[in-house]
């Protein structure tokens, strides 16, 4: 998939390639401007038209923001009825900006699993408004994509036996299906919480997939509840909260911890919230020069969240959890939020955390079940309290 006004050459030399690997191949044309280089498979009218309008209306108008998003609505459609007819088994775009643009929502339109692979230098800067939530596998074309030579002809050769392994990769053995599956959020300073739950959870008959709390983890464990692929939710580590909340690098999108439309049963607990994340330490801004500062390594570096702040996450997760329709416990760890805020560590802030918990309980519906304890976050028995607590829960929906 790609704009075959501009990048018709390269799209071809990789139809080509995947050709001589083996595979069938669909090309279809997203660009609208120019005329295209090579003969589509799908033509770029085809492609507006999924989207409700014509190209020459496009053409006409001449607005090119309008036509990207017009054509990547298109793009989206065709690829969808390509795969539910059994006609698409992986994707692949060469493409600037605009192009991945269009292609990246064609891809997130397909479901987990299938092969995606975008081929762009934007790979270079932020990728999460391209990725999403999604599975794309991305690869950095070096250059631009604009001709064959020595080194774009690699790096696209490189890509073509790269998706066609993908597509042609024995799937894996479905062993755990018949087991129901639980999502974890988990970060490096609950790693020992997490792990000892997930384990306990194993042993008790699920199968655990463990997130990674840094905003996009969260993001992603939200839109798989949502589709209805997670049986239970033991959502320890909520740290992305701080991060919306104060400016950080990890802050999720505004579906995080959105409890409003789901009924899986749900354990909440407060991981990480006593820290936000930023990048090197003179990336931390000025505003937050006074405060408590830890180098977690020479590219991140982590702040103290302050009373003030954590009284505010305390009233935002109340609130989100009050919109819950589903069973649904919160889980306090008196003794310490993460690895960092246990006694004789540098985080440590008992009047931080307890405005945290009193702004918390302060505001929770008074149906909603408080675990609370007095053990640090990563203490064996918290978890096992908590593990414990979410299975009850959950065989606790099962019809008998």
């Amino acid at each position: 998939m790609g704009t075959l006004d501009t990048k018709g050459q390269e799209l071809d030399y990789a139809r080509t390639r995947l050709q001589q690997l083996g595979l069938q191949t669909l090309l279809v044309d997203v660009g609208v401007m120019g005329e295209p280089l090579v003969a589509a498979d799908v033509t770029r009218e085809e492609v507006a038209a999924a989207a409700g309008i014509e190209l020459a209306r496009l053409v006409a108008e001449g607005d090119r923001g309008e036509a990207v998003e017009t054509m990547a609505r298109g793009a989206a459609e065709v690829a969808a009825r390509l795969h539910a007819d059994g006609r698409l088994a992986g994707i692949m775009s060469l493409c600037g900006s605009a192009g991945a643009r269009i292609a990246a929502t064609a891809m997130r339109a397909l479901p987990l699993g299938v092969p995606k692979l975008l081929v762009s230098t934007v790979v270079g800067g932020d990728t999460r408004p391209y990725i999403g939530t999604a599975d794309i596998t991305m690869m950095y074309a070096v250059l631009d994509v604009s001709g064959i030579n020595r080194i774009s002809s690699r790096i696209i050769t490189n890509a073509a036996g790269a998706l066609a392994g993908m597509i042609t990769v024995e799937p894996p053995v479905a062993e755990h299906e018949e087991r129901p599956i639980v999502a974890a959020t988990m970060f490096g300073v609950t790693t020992p919480c997490v792990t000892r739950a997930r384990e306990r959870l194993e042993r008790a008959g699920y199968e655990v997939l463990v997130f990674h709390s840094i905003g996009i983890g969260g993001d992603s464990m939200e839109a798989l509840v949502r589709d209805g692929l997670v049986d239970a939710v033991l959502d320890v580590t909520t740290t992305e909260l701080a991060d919306e909340l104060a400016g950080g690098i990890c802050a999720s999108g505004p579906g995080r911890l959105d409890l409003s439309d789901t009924e899986v049963p749900r354990v909440v607990s407060l991981g990480a919230l006593d820290m936000v994340n930023f990048g090197p330490i003179d990336s931390v801004p000025s505003r937050y020069a006074d405060r408590t500062l830890y180098q977690h390594n020479a590219a991140i570096t982590l702040m103290r969240t302050s009373a003030q702040e954590c009284a505010e996450l305390g009233r935002t997760i109340a609130r989100r959890i009050n919109a819950a329709k589903g069973p649904l416990a919160v889980a306090i760890p008196r003794g310490g939020l993460s690895a960092i805020d246990a006694e004789g560590q540098p985080f440590h802030s008992p009047e931080a955390n307890a405005a945290l918990f009193d702004a918390l309980l302060a505001d929770l519906r008074p149906d909603v079940e408080v675990l609370d304890l007095s053990y640090n976050i990563n203490d064996p028995a918290f978890a096992d309290a908590i593990a414990d607590l979410l299975v009850g829960m959950a065989r606790a929906q099962v019809p008998s």
